[in-house]
């Protein structure tokens, strides 16, 4: 039997799957936590990775692993490949006057064009010059800048500081995929090149950054950092690039992601560019583009719920789907954390629409469950726009499991929905990529479905929430 491994390295966790070349078949699997935080060391995403892998049974009978993980955070290395502060995430917002500096400068059209992306703060281009603007010193140290995932592929493949490497501090090894690339800033995905002038505006200074591999272009034949053998390396991808490889989406498709954030992309053959910025015109993982749009508030709007009305997910489910569509008027706007779409990084969640006659528990979690949903519509609306059309979502994440979740969500993305059975499918893209890699053809590995339902408009829960949302922004 062929194995070939794939690696999840995420917000909360490392999960590593091991799957059978021929059938895609999971034969073992590992997971390790990840610390809490915005600001994360990446050593111990380095420590989880190896646990991970133990857990997994190791690498001596795999022949080919890949790397999926968090977009954009910010990585940076001195000369010795030393890391020189912790990394910003993706989800740390103190980056926000930096991309409306950068805006400022370089212009939301110029930027459109040049990249796909008007920044954000969590674009990895926006933490560099928030590094320059308040840690010079550490600025002026930068030598190399990489992605999480990059940053682990490099690792895992023997490199990194001289007393911590087999094979040295060699810069000029780092490497990245399509689609992680065209999450910094500074990286056309229609061109395929770095943008060298934004990435100096943004750091103050050039460095060296990840060469740019295709889907089944290996970096490596060979690993020295966890064992020490032959093996396929693929570039690895940004975790939502590698979840639609996981899920099979091909053109058609639209992926609602429900986890730590939110998500709705789309696989295309035609490059997005949106000078308004809500929707990011990334590449994905195939050789093709991956226009996205990303909320900050998701599952944990659930978990918030659950605590408020001292139930479990299943009974949040439940209550929810004893209220009628609208939630008799109650209205959720969850940027409990501030917002990525739209952009409003100190923005708070807004309850509204609240009489005696409709505050039930079961209006609340109906509540809850539509305003999360609403922000994710959006964002589906804001795709379409763009010349996608979506033939059906498929709903992933955790929270896609609950039956209410998927039920309100096809009355309110309006497009027939299939929740893919349970799976780890960042990981799982990432052993396609492996597949891929080692053999020069993409598997077609089956995704098995727990559920699919029809398209069952409810306009009333849409047009409450956007009454809301504009009204929590006068």
């Amino acid at each position: 039997m062929t194995l070939v491994a794939g690696v999840d390295s995420s917000t909360q966790s490392c999960k590593v799957v091991v799957r059978d070349l021929t059938t895609g078949a999971v034969v073992r699997s590992g997971r390790a936590s990840h610390p809490d935080g915005t600001e994360v060391a990446p050593h111990a995403w380095w420590k989880a990775l190896c646990a991970a892998l133990n857990e997994a049974g190791g690498l001596d009978d795999v022949d080919a692993i890949a790397i999926g993980g968090q977009q954009h955070g910010m990585v940076v290395l001195d000369s010795q490949g030393h890391v020189i502060r912790d990394a910003l995430l993706w989800n740390d917002t103190r980056s926000a006057q930096a991309a409306a500096d950068l805006i400022d400068e370089h212009g939301a059209d110029a930027l459109a064009e040049r990249t796909g992306l008007v920044p954000v703060a969590s674009f990895t281009s926006t933490k560099l010059r928030w590094l320059r603007d308040n840690e010079p010193a550490n600025a002026q140290r930068v030598a190399a800048v990489c992605l999480p995932h990059d940053w682990l592929t490099w690792r895992l493949r023997g490199y990194g500081p001289a007393d911590e490497s087999p094979l040295g501090p060699d810069l000029t090894a780092l490497a990245t995929d399509r689609s992680d690339a065209s999450g910094t800033g500074y990286w056309n995905p229609v061109s395929g090149e770095y943008d060298r002038e934004l990435l100096i505006s943004a750091l103050g200074h050039d460095a060296i950054v990840p060469s740019v591999h295709g889907p089944a272009d290996a970096v490596s034949r060979q690993i020295h950092g966890y064992t020490s053998r032959e093996m396929v390396v693929g570039p690895g991808a940004g975790d939502n690039a590698a979840s639609a490889l996981g899920v099979g989406a091909s053109q058609g498709d639209v992926v609602v992601s429900i986890g730590t954030s939110g998500t709705v992309f789309a696989v295309t053959d035609t490059p997005v560019r949106d000078a308004t910025g809500t929707v990011a015109g990334f590449a994905d993982a195939s050789g093709l583009y991956l226009p996205l749009v990303a909320t900050l508030n998701a599952a944990r709007v659930l978990d918030a719920w659950t605590r408020v009305l001292g139930v479990s997910h299943d009974e949040l489910g439940a209550l929810a789907l004893h209220a009628e569509p609208g939630a008799g008027g109650a209205v959720l706007v969850p940027y409990f954390e501030g917002e990525r779409t739209p952009n409003l990084p100190d923005a708070t969640a807004s309850l509204t629409g609240l009489t005696l006659a409709s505050t039930t528990r079961e209006n609340l979690a109906r509540a809850a469950i539509e305003g999360m949903l609403c922000g994710l519509a959006d964002g589906l609306e804001a795709i379409t726009r763009h010349g996608v059309n979506p033939t059906r979502a498929l709903l992933v994440g955790g929270a896609a499991q609950n039956p209410a979740v998927a039920t309100i969500a096809a009355q309110v993305l309006g497009v027939p929905v299939e929740v893919p059975e349970p799976a780890e499918y960042v990981a799982w893209g990432a052993s396609v990529q492996a597949a891929w890699c080692l053999t020069g053809e993409r598997p077609q590995w089956e995704t098995a479905t727990s559920s699919s339902l029809e398209a069952d408009p409810q306009p009333i829960i849409r047009e409450q929430y956007a009454q809301a949302a504009s009204s929590s922004l006068a």
